[in-house]
C-alpha cells in the first residue's frame, strides 16, 4: 500500500477517534499485515475507504475490533506454569497475605480468570479477597460474563474442576454461580487507564506480543506500581522481560517476575 495522504498516521489516529484504541503502541509491520488483510476481505483498497466502512457498518466495525485486539484464551493456559502457580506463587504469597487480591488483565472472554477462581476454591479456599479481570473489549466481556462456553473450549480444564465446577448446558458448559461470584469483570484500557494499587497477584498474559518495546516497558512499570512488594507478576509463555531491575522486577521463576 503506497503512503500518500491517506498513510499509516492518518489511519491510526482515526481509528482511535472510533475505537479509543492506540494502534501506535503496537508494532507497525505486524498489525499492518493484519489491518491489510481484513483489508483485503472488506472489499478496501485504502485506509481512506476502510474507515468510511468503519464508520458507516457497525457490524463490520465490531467484527474488526474483535480481529484487531486478538482475543485468544482458554482454562489453564500452559498448564505446567499453572502448576508452579499453585505449588510455589500462590503459597509464598499466602504466607505473606492470608487474603490476596488479584487481577487477570486483557481477560478476553473470561477462561483464565474463571480458571483462577477455581483454583483458588479448590485449593485456597477463603483465601482470595478480590479477582477483577479487564479488557478493552467490551463484547468479549459480556461473554465473560454470560461463562457459557463451547465443549471443545472446556476440554483444557482438569476433570475434577470440570466436574465440581461447571454445569452442561446442552453443547456448552457454564461456570456455576459460586465461581462466577469470586470474578468481577470491569472495561479497562491497559495504555490509558489509571491502575488499581496493592494487588499481591497480576496475570497478563499474550498481551503483548504485538507491543512495541517502548509500550511493553511502560506497562511492566505500571504493573510494578500496582503489585505491592513482593508482588507477583505472571506473563505468557511467549514473553520475557529482559530488562527486568530496570522496571522493578526480579525473575521469580520463568515467566514469573516479583516486584522488589
Amino acid at each position: 500500500m503506497q503512503e500518500s495522504l491517506y498513510d499509516w498516521e492518518w489511519f491510526v489516529n482515526n481509528f482511535e477517534t472510533i475505537s479509543q484504541i492506540d494502534l501506535s503502541a503496537y508494532k507497525r509491520p505486524q498489525m499492518e499485515r493484519r489491518i491489510n488483510n481484513f483489508m483485503r476481505i472488506a472489499g478496501c483498497t485504502d485506509y481512506r475507504s476502510f474507515v468510511s466502512l468503519l464508520n458507516a457498518d457497525a457490524e463490520i466495525c465490531h467484527k474488526f475490533m474483535e480481529y484487531i485486539t486478538i482475543n485468544v484464551s482458554e482454562f489453564f493456559r500452559n498448564p505446567d506454569y499453572w502448576r508452579i502457580l499453585e505449588q510455589d506463587i500462590i503459597p509464598q504469597l499466602l504466607q505473606q497475605r492470608p487474603l490476596l487480591k488479584v487481577w487477570s488483565a486483557g481477560c478476553s472472554t473470561g477462561e483464565e480468570a474463571y480458571s483462577l477462581a477455581m483454583l483458588f476454591q479448590a485449593r485456597f479456599p477463603g483465601h482470595v479477597q478480590s479477582i477483577k479481570a479487564t479488557d478493552l473489549d467490551r463484547e468479549v466481556l459480556k461473554k465473560a460474563a454470560r461463562a457459557l462456553y463451547p465443549n471443545k473450549v472446556v476440554r483444557t480444564l482438569p476433570d475434577p474442576y470440570l466436574q465440581r465446577y461447571m454445569q452442561p448446558e446442552g453443547e456448552y458448559y457454564k461456570v456455576i454461580d459460586e465461581i462466577k461470584k469470586m470474578v468481577e469483570f470491569e472495561r479497562h484500557d491497559l495504555l490509558k487507564d489509571p491502575y488499581e494499587q496493592d494487588y499481591d497477584l497480576i496475570l497478563c498474559r499474550n498481551v503483548f506480543i504485538y507491543m512495541t518495546e517502548a509500550s511493553k516497558q511502560n506497562l511492566y512499570r505500571k504493573f510494578a506500581a500496582a503489585l505491592r512488594p513482593g508482588g507477583i507478576l505472571f506473563i505468557g509463555s511467549t514473553e520475557q522481560i529482559f530488562q527486568a531491575v530496570e522496571v522493578g522486577f526480579h525473575a521469580r521463576s520463568t515467566f514469573f517476575y516479583q516486584k522488589n
